[in-house]
């Protein structure tokens, strides 16, 4: 079978394929390229949307994933009906069976429900991934210009669950002009605009079914961790997540096989400085000392109400679309708005306190999955409570990555950023809290106390993030480096 690939599939990260600029590989079930015998797909030219981006990034043709996939490929799998992959060799998500007709629907629960096997399990499987080369996929360690246009490829081998790790770094990095410390912080092509939370939805889909495959446990679906209210790290003990280290704050209790884990793609503002891209090497241990960050800017965990308060925002996008979004969703889920302080998805990575507080190099914690799928659950709400035409999302204008038509980056097979802005029921998963009576708030009503977090909230919808009012290299990056994260006497991130 082939699998659903991202950037870089190993087919395709030969001299061939990048000088060729065709990523079409070969399906083993008929021996064609994109199992076009089989009618499941065929090799065929890219189309990318020329409509305007946003005024954020003001280049063209500096970076490899404008238009991506493009600097790269400019022919890809694609597939028919049913079907998915780089090579058209998996289904789409949410279906099953050899050509891709049975339909089966998985249930994402609250780890907290699982079981003492089944938590087991879960970290079981994750360290597998993270201790298993992937088999299909390679990451890039040089940019298309330093590959000498295709003709030297720099690709190198890492786990599967680094593999994740990576793509989240590459989707928002800075971009690099040239030469060291020549670049441009303003853009991200999965955050901090429209696309944040169909990139997130998709990179999930594709890290389950990846831990699927690897294990063989076709039931596997993530679990989410609720946060709301809560007073602390939840999950950070030895039988889920990893306890504090009674040696070191900052470390992972020698107990949890997390301890033991190392990171890459974790130093952001070194390879700007040097102007290079992350080279897929361990740059040192797990960190996490949730609850001692900066408490200017993060005074506590999200609660209940503010999550109800933000499932009813009507409108998803607002503005510029980008982190001065006026009651905005997806804005106020993100975390962002124009208070000095973040909240909601922000607020547990700053929380956090260590390897998930850097935007690029936040994967590496794997409390990051549990926190994306609650995350990705509050956005199911909000689609299902206000079921909004497509023509909803932003068709132009956006921040770069982030127009309606525009392909998600780095994946590939291509997936357009509309795509995912339905309900993951089409998509073939569901929220163990949404099951009954087709629920469209978060547990229990808070509708009593939602005027008084409007009030709060409506500080956080209006005004400009320190940072904002700040020239364009300034950026949202938090260095690794610093185990807390901001000093008190700097409005620099």
């Amino acid at each position: 079978m082939g699998n659903p690939g991202f950037q870089f599939p190993r087919l395709c990260a030969t001299t061939e394929a990048l000088l060729s600029k065709e990523c079409c590989p070969v399906w083993e079930g008929d021996g064609s390229a994109c199992g076009a015998s089989s009618g499941r797909g065929f090799c065929r030219d890219v189309e990318v949307s020329d409509l305007p981006n946003g005024m954020n990034y003001p280049f063209s043709g500096l970076d490899d994933r404008e238009r991506w996939p493009l600097v790269f490929y400019n022919r890809t799998c694609q597939c028919a009906s049913n079907y998915m992959g780089f090579n058209c060799g998996e289904c789409q998500f949410g279906l099953f069976g050899a050509k891709c007709e049975e339909r089966r629907e998985s249930v994402r629960r609250n780890v907290f429900h699982l079981s003492a096997a089944e938590r087991r399990k879960l970290i079981s499987y994750l360290n597998l991934a993270k201790h298993t080369f992937s088999q299909d996929y390679v990451i890039a360690t040089g940019t298309y210009r330093e590959m000498n246009n295709g003709s030297t490829p720099l690709f190198s081998d890492v786990s599967t669950y680094d593999v994740f790790v990576w793509m989240h770094y590459y989707v928002s990095r800075n971009a690099l002009l040239g030469g060291p410390g020549n670049v441009w912080t303003d853009v991200d092509f999965a955050h901090w605009a429209p696309a944040f939370l169909p990139w997130h939805r998709v990179y999930l889909l594709h890290w389950e079914r990846e831990i699927r495959k690897l294990t063989g446990d076709f039931e596997f679906s993530i679990p989410y961790w609720d946060w709301r209210d809560a007073q602390g790290c939840d999950v950070c003990t030895d039988d889920l997540m990893g306890a504090q280290s009674p040696r070191d704050p900052n470390l992972i209790s020698p107990a949890s096989v997390f301890s033991s884990w190392r990171v890459m793609c974790s130093r952001a503002e070194d390879y700007s400085v040097r102007g290079v891209l992350c080279d897929g090497n361990y740059e040192g241990p797990l960190l996490r000392n949730p609850g001692n960050h900066n408490h200017n800017l993060v005074a506590r965990l999200p609660t209940a109400a503010e999550v109800e308060f933000t499932v009813s925002l009507r409108d998803y996008d607002t503005g510029s679309m980008d982190r001065s979004a006026n009651f905005s969703f997806r804005n106020t889920l993100e975390g962002l708005g124009n208070s000095r302080e973040m909240g909601m998805h922000a607020s547990l990575h700053i929380f956090m306190n260590g390897s998930m507080s850097s935007v690029q190099g936040s994967a590496n914690d794997p409390i990051f999955l549990l926190h994306h799928a609650y995350v990705d659950s509050i956005y199911e709400q909000w689609l299902r409570r206000h079921a909004p035409e497509q023509t909803h999302y932003p068709e132009f204008n956006a921040p770069i990555g982030h127009n309606r038509q525009y392909h998600m980056v780095p994946f590939i097979p291509l997936h357009r950023n509309i795509e995912y802005f339905t309900s993951s029921k089409e998509l073939g998963y569901q929220y163990s809290y949404m099951l009954s009576s087709g629920a469209l708030v978060l547990g229990a009503l808070v509708t009593m106390t939602v005027a008084a977090v409007a009030a709060t909230m409506t500080r956080v919808c209006w005004g400009a993030w320190p940072w904002q009012r700040r020239e364009k290299r300034s950026s949202f990056h938090l260095p690794e480096r610093e185990p807390l994260i901001i000093s008190s006497d700097s409005d620099t991130v």
